[in-house]
């Protein structure tokens, strides 16, 4: 039976990351996963793909509104929608071969299947063939990722109320759509569509949009979305979705007062889970916290000295640039090196536009902490290219 010094199951940023790097320090090192490609959510079905349609959406709009007011005549431009789904496939396609040929590059092995624990130092990987093979490890790390949750009642089935997977890819552009969930995820894929012609209504249970955002910022932020054509309904909870023959019907309650949103494509963006579904980390004594996150110490150990664990299954923001620091720095501590990752410098960013990008403390976080501290704020419109660029909207703080 083969083994290897550094075996990581998952091949999202955090482990193909901690992968490449570990083989770089020299330790013999594999890699499970059982998507087919590598890269994770991220590059296959989140911030990859995502960024592709959040930019081709932000053209054909400026293409649509813009272009004339600057002296750039052109005819009435039109959507293939198609062939902006392609693109972004290939795209995807291109960047998950690249990690295939880095691993290749740095004598990763890469090991296609479903990998879960048989003992505290055996994974046994069941490949698309349903064929099994065991493989020893000295040391394992814990790299699944997240997937997307739901409501309680409320099944994703990916055609009428889908995920942001299932945003990523629909066939047409619905003629409305509702986002249950204010937060990065929906409101990034919710304005692709709107700017693509969508009527899109979100709906947030909290009284503000993207939490954990500086308040002053999400304040500004959702004024310049309503300026944009989205609808808010904010203080908002829903009850349930009835799926029909034109689409759905979300029920929603506020102030007492239920109401019914009828639209075609429902949109689940109210959070993830850790994903560690079929694992076996119950079966050899891994412990998990309340929230399904498996709990490390500092150093990112389980509490089984040669098992590890990194990114969005451990605490922390759920941020494949997190991962990827993670990874990098469970490689460096098990090859005696000094593997450290600064939590108050991870930034965070809604890739709309304006985009929205984020570090360091809030200034809710200061007040809590009860540290001192002094504001500068610069207004965009006061900026003289992005006047002259129509984009003055916003603000650096």
């Amino acid at each position: 039976m083969e083994e290897f010094d550094f075996l990581v199951i998952g091949g999202g940023p955090g482990g193909y990351v901690g992968a490449i790097r570990a083989a770089q320090l020299g330790l013999k090192t594999a890699c499970i996963e059982s998507r087919g490609t590598l890269g994770g959510t991220c590059l296959n079905v989140g911030c990859i793909p995502s960024k592709a349609l959040l930019h081709s959406s932000h053209l054909y709009k400026k293409a649509k509104t813009e272009f004339k007011n600057i002296g750039i005549n052109i005819n009435e431009p039109s959507l293939d929608l198609a062939k902006m789904m392609s693109h972004k496939a290939k795209g995807v396609e291109g960047l998950t071969k690249g990690i295939e040929f880095l691993f290749k590059k740095n004598k990763v092995t890469y090991i296609k299947g479903f990998g879960s624990f048989k003992d505290k130092n055996t994974i046994s990987v069941i490949d698309q063939s349903n064929n099994q093979k065991d493989y020893k490890f000295k040391n394992a790390i814990i790299a699944t990722g997240s997937v997307p949750i739901s409501l309680p009642n409320i099944e994703i089935d990916e055609k009428i109320v889908v995920s942001s997977t299932g945003a990523l890819t629909l066939p047409s552009v619905p003629k409305k759509l509702v986002v249950i969930g204010a937060g990065y995820i929906g409101l990034e894929m919710g304005s692709v569509w709107s700017r693509l012609g969508s009527e899109v209504q979100v709906v947030e249970y909290l009284d503000y949009i993207t939490p954990g955002m500086d308040r002053e910022v999400s304040d500004a932020f959702l004024k310049i979305l309503q300026k944009q054509g989205m609808q808010f309904s904010l203080s908002t909870k829903v009850i349930g979705v009835k799926k029909n023959k034109n689409g759905a019907t979300v029920m929603v309650e506020k102030n007492g007062a239920k109401s019914d949103i009828d639209c075609d494509i429902v949109l689940m963006s109210v959070g993830r889970k850790p994903n560690t579904a079929g694992l076996n980390l119950e079966k050899i004594g891994v412990k998990l916290d309340s929230k399904g996150r498996v709990e490390t110490d500092h150093k990112y150990k389980t509490n089984l000295d040669n098992i590890y664990a990194i990114g969005d299954v451990i605490v922390g923001p759920m941020l494949a640039h997190k991962a990827e620091e993670e990874g990098i720095a469970v490689a460096e501590l098990l090859s005696g090196k000094y593997g450290h990752v600064n939590y108050d410098v991870i930034p965070g960013v809604v890739y709309t536009s304006p985009e929205v990008a984020s570090v360091g403390k809030t200034e809710e976080q200061l007040k809590e902490q009860k540290i001192s501290y002094k504001v500068g704020k610069f207004p965009f419109a006061a900026n003289a290219r992005a006047k002259v660029n129509d984009e003055g909207d916003g603000f650096v703080k």
